[in-house]
């Protein structure tokens, strides 16, 4: 179900240990529009600072990316490395290095084994086509405990044509993205404008609202591509054909942040904190964070603890102005603070947070703004998976 024109690779290299495809490589038949956005981190892995320079140009057609090691405050040494596996690429498939883009996810302050990987990397080169998008999707995962895919089908400007997305994302997922890779790829005709807009205001909407831990990674990178194969005309701004394009990404980057959550480490439950009637969006979202980010809510989802206290104490310290005694406070469609104050449905919550999938809902009423996080529960697995990442 992948887009027109797009071909994928996979190899085992051991990168970390063997037994598991690790390196992967994404190839559009022609040379495509580009989009992306990297971590905020101040810390930026080797292959973000590569690809961040690349992406000024617009244009890509190849993606090579491996999992294992993040190739992260590597150096001098870590950079060779980057633009070495990306001259590997280059060379066994034909397309220019300018082409070809690099990431990378895994443990941070290690090289790269790149004995290992040399002759992997030319196999891959030389067998594209020979693994499916979800295997790429596998492939790139470390502590994930799924693949993530989202694909969707959509007629545009007389056409018919496919978005696919992929993602990795566990754990150190903190917003301005999350520990993750995500490519995103299309079939439609898109301009280099349009396509950077739309990617970075569906990223803003969904990556940028997902709170698992707290910790921000430093290798974090979304790349789009759109090769135009559907054969459509590229849409025009403000057009309707543009806004449907940009409705379905949003949905997909929205979807694959939602895996991501439910995927976090140790988690058992995906988490909604919606916050509305809030004065303005950016108040709403530093709202939503505060109550996300909270341990206290989050073991208080765990054990099934309707302990609301915790909520109202998150937003009274995310900086926002407002009125406590205005306040409304749902765990899923159960009011238990009107106004302020208990509304003594605390055993009907309770028992609502059994489920796999919760929405907390803070009503501010003080205005029409509003704003989602996601985040899960935070349970005694996710310091086991995180005690032992390196061993």
């Amino acid at each position: 179900m992948a887009p027109k024109g797009y071909l994928f690779s996979t190899v085992e290299a051991a990168v970390k240990k063997p037994g598991r495809k690790d390196i992967a490589l994404i190839v559009s038949a022609v040379e495509a529009e580009m989009a992306g956005t990297f971590t905020t981190n101040a810390v930026k892995a080797a292959p973000v600072r590569v690809c961040m320079k690349k992406i000024a140009s617009g244009t890509g057609q190849a993606i090579v990316v491996n999992s294992g090691n993040a190739n992260a405050c590597t150096g001098l040494q870590g950079m060779k490395d980057a633009r070495e596996m990306i001259s590997i690429v280059s060379k066994g498939s034909g397309i220019g290095q300018d082409l070809v883009y690099i990431a990378s996810t895994g443990v941070i302050g290690m090289p790269l084994p790149m004995d290992r990987m040399r002759q992997p990397l030319r196999t891959l080169a030389g067998d594209i086509g020979g693994a499916a998008l979800d295997e790429v999707a596998q492939t790139i995962m470390t502590t994930d405990t799924f693949p993530k895919v989202v694909h969707k089908r959509l007629k545009l400007g007389g056409v018919s044509g496919t978005i696919s997305g992929i993602c990795k994302g566990a754990g150190m997922i903190a917003p301005n993205m999350a520990t993750m890779l995500c490519f995103i790829l299309t079939d439609f005709a898109v301009g280099k404008k349009t396509l950077t807009a739309v990617l970075k205001s569906s990223v803003g909407r969904s990556f940028n609202r997902i709170t698992i831990d707290g910790d921000m990674s430093t290798n974090d990178t979304v790349l789009m591509m759109a090769n135009g194969l559907a054969g459509n005309a590229q849409f025009k701004t403000d057009s309707l054909d543009l806004a449907k394009f940009r409705k379905a990404v949003e949905e997909i980057t929205y979807e694959l942040a939602e895996l991501v959550v439910k995927d976090g480490e140790g988690a058992t439950k995906l988490v909604e904190v919606l916050v509305k009637g809030a004065r303005t969006e950016r108040d709403a979202e530093k709202a939503a964070f505060a109550v996300a980010n909270s341990s206290l809510v989050k073991t208080a989802v765990y054990g099934n603890d309707a302990n609301w206290g915790r909520i109202i104490c998150a937003v009274g310290y995310s900086g926002i102005p407002f009125k406590e005694e205005k306040a409304d406070i749902f765990f899923n469609n159960i009011k238990v603070v009107k106004n302020g104050l208990a509304n003594n449905r605390d055993k009907e919550a309770t028992a609502a947070l059994k489920a796999k999938k919760i929405r907390i809902t803070v009503d501010l009423h003080a205005g029409r703004a509003s704003a989602k996080v996601l985040t899960c529960d935070l349970t005694e697995e996710y310091i086991r998976i995180n005690a032992e990442y390196r061993t």
